[in-house]
């Protein structure tokens, strides 16, 4: 359950960062695209590399 509650958080955090379109994303993917979002990659961009 509390894995679950962290990959809600993550969707979330992700959402507010403008990373849309995230459901289908692991939470690695979801950590990478935030890191990348973090320093500075656009929010989409950061989506598509954290996918490859």
């Amino acid at each position: 359950m509390g894995n679950r509650e962290q990959l809600h958080e993550l969707r979330q955090k992700a959402h507010n960062a403008g990373i849309e379109g995230n459901s289908k994303m692991t939470e690695d993917q979801l950590r990478d695209a935030l890191r990348r979002v973090d320093r500075g990659v656009e929010p989409q961009m950061a989506k598509q590399q954290a996918k490859r």
